[in-house]
């Protein structure tokens, strides 16, 4: 870890910053696009300031810049860039890292008039907006027994997730939600609006599969939709007498998924009674309880929501677990293998590994400002990453010839006196982890970009020469470095 040196002003030095930095940044925009632009203590500004899905991302913007179309937000951009002037941007508001989309003096840019949500004339592509949370994407696309490679949870955003990769249920036969995507809308640093796709800007196609709010501001995705009326879905969840028997059949899944239409995520959940439960997805409206499932399904259970049912349901159901106006934080991490016994050890030691950590937090917060404390995984074996490969590729670098358990941690709390004990145990439980599965010869630097913590690093994870080609596509669309420096929240490629 890096050490810092910091000269800390005195308070009326500060105020004195945050003023200069609102009067840089908001008045640039209200002498063009007033019509768009709220300040401190409206109506607007008090919704959209605190439209986020965690207490994490609550700060102070110094006004709210709402554009109405690309050719307007094309405008502000060019007005910010020209003051010299901070901004943050927020699409649907879920990734609750304190600064990633949000931000204290600056303009505080959201995407929620930029709606736009169409299909084309035979259906095949949806055209949406960075407005929409997926769950309004699904209720949309069910209306024509459609639906699309989005959020597992209906109140994550858009643009968010398909920036960052996008895991989905479909994985196994699409690959990553970001493959699905077939052309971005884009607003550079200049203000220029230009598409990219395979034929136009390939190579800015490509980077922003993976590769975030690096190079540009997406004011809408091309992406191609999948038929569904409904599918085979739910939550299986099991008491602690039978978590080793649960951890084996996650590893014994991982190991072999033979079959492309199912999809997994299991979960350890800590507690008075520590339960173990795993989201189960079959991509079939007419058959239920395949065999690649048993080694779950034969598990005693002491809750069952598994059945029939369409997406957009199912997303509405996982998504009442997302619990607003708490303080969280995820954390992500990944182990690799070949075979059932390595997946099976690696499970294993981040299991052991959290567990063996989880007395120095309660002894530190009080049972009842914990909200959920949860260890799921995520495997991403070669079906997944060959349909990647086959739609184009994008800038993750996974290799298919290995099996990928991505992992995360998670920790919500009520109380913002508690940030500070959850940030330093958080800290300490993954480098506990990581030390342990490099040890055993399992971890692997990647980290999924959309269950990442803020002290950690994304895109060496992907491997020195994809890392070198973002940062050379970032140089090539954004030469002045708008997104790394006037742009501070979010993962950078430099």
């Amino acid at each position: 870890m890096r050490l810092v040196s910091v000269v800390v002003p005195l308070a009326s030095s500060i105020a004195t910053v945050a003023a200069k930095c609102v009067s840089a940044g908001c008045h640039a925009l209200n002498e063009p696009l007033g019509d768009a632009v709220f300040s401190r203590g409206t109506p607007v500004y008090n919704y959209e300031s605190k439209n986020f899905w965690s207490n994490t991302e609550i700060m102070s913007p110094g006004c709210v810049f709402r554009p109405q179309s690309s050719s307007q937000l094309a405008e502000g951009l060019k007005a910010l860039v020209g003051a010299n002037a901070e901004f943050a941007v927020r699409g649907g508001g879920h990734m609750g890292i304190r600064g990633s989309n949000n931000i204290n003096g600056g303009v505080l840019v959201v995407m929620s008039n930029l709606t736009t949500m169409a299909l084309n004339e035979d259906k095949s592509i949806l055209s949406v907006g960075p407005a929409y949370r997926w769950s309004d994407v699904y209720a949309f696309l069910a209306q024509s027994d459609l639906t699309a490679a989005g959020g597992r949870l209906g109140p994550v955003g858009v643009p968010g997730l398909l920036l960052a990769g996008g895991i989905n249920f479909y994985g196994n036969q699409v690959g990553f939600g970001a493959d699905t995507v077939i052309n971005y809308e884009v607003v550079l640093a200049d203000g220029s609006i230009i598409e990219a796709n395979k034929t136009s800007n390939p190579d800015l196609f490509w980077a922003l599969k993976g590769g975030s709010s690096n190079f540009g501001l997406v004011t809408r995705f091309d992406l191609q939709t999948i038929k569904s009326s409904k599918v085979w879905a739910g939550t299986y969840t099991v008491t602690a007498r039978y978590v080793d028997r649960f951890l084996d059949a996650a590893a014994k899944y991982a190991s072999d998924i033979y079959d492309p239409k199912s999809h997994i995520v299991p979960a350890v959940v800590p507690g008075n009674s520590t339960l173990a439960s795993v989201i189960l997805f079959y991509n079939s409206d007419t058959e239920s309880y395949p065999e690649i499932f048993k080694p779950f399904t034969d598990i005693p259970t002491i809750s069952n929501t598994l059945g029939f049912k369409t997406v957009a349901d199912f997303a509405a159901e996982t998504g009442e677990m997302v619990v607003e106006g708490i303080n969280d934080v995820f954390v992500a991490g990944t182990v690799k293998g070949t075979t059932y016994k390595e997946l099976h050890q690696g499970i294993s030691i981040i299991n052991s590994t959290f567990f063996s950590q989880l007395p120095k937090l309660y002894k530190q917060i009080p049972a009842a400002n914990i909200s959920t404390i949860q260890l799921d995984w995520q495997p991403i074996g070669a079906d997944w990453m060959k349909a990647s490969e086959t739609a184009g590729g994008n800038a993750l670098g996974l290799d298919s010839s290995k099996v990928y358990l991505c992992y995360a941690e998670v920790v919500e709390w009520i109380g913002s006196a508690y940030d500070h004990i959850v940030a330093e145990w958080i800290e300490e439980t993954t480098y506990a982890i990581n030390n342990a599965t490099q040890k055993a010869g399992l971890y692997d630097t990647f980290n999924y970009m959309g269950d990442s913590a803020g002290f950690q690093s994304i895109f060496p994870g992907y491997g020195e020469k994809n890392h070198q080609k973002l940062i050379s596509i970032a140089q090539k669309y954004d030469p002045h470095g708008i997104f790394q420096k006037l742009m501070p929240g979010g993962f950078k490629v430099y």
